[in-house]
């Protein structure tokens, strides 16, 4: 689990300016100083992160990259870090023997350990039981002392957002559960050491702010008998019909579709409800005023909180039939007198070509006449 340096209060290690609590840049303190440092990353490797991710609590590492979550700040830590990737602590690690004095401001230790947390059981990956893992074992949270802040803290580590319900749940009967004890997390560096494996009914149940998924909108315009559908943009032609169709992939039943269109610096709402899990707005005959952006926000109520969820921009330009009117008049016109011009140009030459073939014919008819009568001739005589 990857809670907060100010949830947890480690003394040694956090990683800041990450998108998760489990990812960021390294900063170091020493038991003797109180300040912060920035690690180099020719001072670091793939061992040493793999005691980071494990002494914050998180899963293995899965990225480390210099200057991924930022530039080296002063002070910097001076000494490299050998460490052999057993370690409970970074600080346990071996140090090098020379101090170094510069370093490049693109080599900042940037680290992105995984997250060994989830929810299960729900219809959405951002609501459901809280599972851990430690200790290689899956197994529910029993965390009685959860307030919101430790909740958002979840919800961030899932990129779900932030929290919008939590609450415990009772089982029927008991099983393994992870409980965190509450008063070691204030006292200790490592998060990992305060977890227990005991036996517990309760369980706790964490809705995130991001339960829904993200709706996807289309657009189909009929044009000479086939529907068309862009993912980018899409082109209506004006005084046809076209449709913007908004849907989700199931995951709870009922809610609304708005269609918002925005153009210039107006808006447009229409309102369906969902059924299916989509809508489908027609507009009768596409005008200049149709040409815009359009985006689908799904909303629903459940868990007692209301939820939404929009997607992504759709572009409609409405363009002139005109140009292809004059394209579809003019080609088969074209084409058929072309067709025209070659059939009788095939007439005329084939006619040609039979006129001289009789001339050619009747000469050696008349040749062969004459010879005949020379022939008889002087037989004659």
């Amino acid at each position: 689990m990857c809670l907060s340096s100010s949830i947890f209060s480690p003394v040694s290690i956090r990683l800041v300016d990450g998108s998760r609590h489990c990812s960021g840049r390294l900063e170091v303190r020493s038991h003797q100083s109180n300040q912060w440092s920035s690690v180099c990353e020719e001072d670091f490797d793939q061992q040493g992160a793999e005691v980071v991710c494990r002494e914050l609590g998180c899963g293995p590492p899965s990225v480390l990259q210099g200057a991924l979550y930022g530039e080296v700040e002063a002070p910097m830590w001076t000494k490299g870090f050998q460490c052999g990737g057993h370690e409970s602590a970074l600080l346990d690690c071996r140090s090098s023997g020379s101090e170094r004095n510069t370093c490049s401001p693109a080599k900042a230790v940037g680290l992105t350990c995984s997250e060994p947390v989830r929810l299960v059981g729900g219809a959405s990956r951002c609501e459901g039981t809280l599972e851990m893992k430690h200790q290689g074992e899956w197994r529910p949270v029993d965390y009685y002392y959860i307030n919101v802040k430790v909740a958002d803290v979840f919800c961030r580590g899932l990129d779900c957002g932030s929290a919008v319900s939590f609450r415990d749940r009772d089982e029927s009967s008991e099983r393994s559960v992870w409980w965190i004890d509450p008063f070691c997390l204030q006292s200790v560096s490592a998060p990992s050491e305060c977890f227990r494996s005991v036996n517990s009914s309760s369980e706790l149940h964490l809705t995130c702010s991001d339960l829904l998924l993200q709706p996807i909108i289309s657009v189909s315009s009929s044009m000479y008998g086939v529907s068309e559908a862009q993912q980018q943009g899409a082109q209506v032609l004006r005084g046809s019909a076209f449709t913007i169709c908004c849907s989700i992939q199931p995951q709870y039943p009922g809610g609304s579709f708005q269609l918002t269109f925005l153009f210039f610096n107006s808006t447009h709402n229409y309102t369906k409800p969902a059924v299916n899990h989509s809508a489908h707005f027609l507009f009768p005959a596409a005008e200049p005023a149709h040409q815009g952006s359009y985006r689908c926000v799904y909303h629903l109520y459940v868990f007692s909180h209301n939820f939404s969820s929009e997607s992504r921009l759709l572009s409609v330009s409405v363009e002139d039939p005109t140009p292809l009117i004059i394209k579809a008049v003019l080609l088969p016109l074209m084409l058929l007198w072309v067709n025209v011009a070659l059939y009788f140009y095939c007439k005329t030459t084939r006619g040609r070509k039979l006129g001289r073939r009789e001339d050619f014919e009747l000469h050696h008819h008349h040749l062969g006449v004459e010879e005949a009568e020379e022939e008889g001739a002087q037989g004659a005589e």
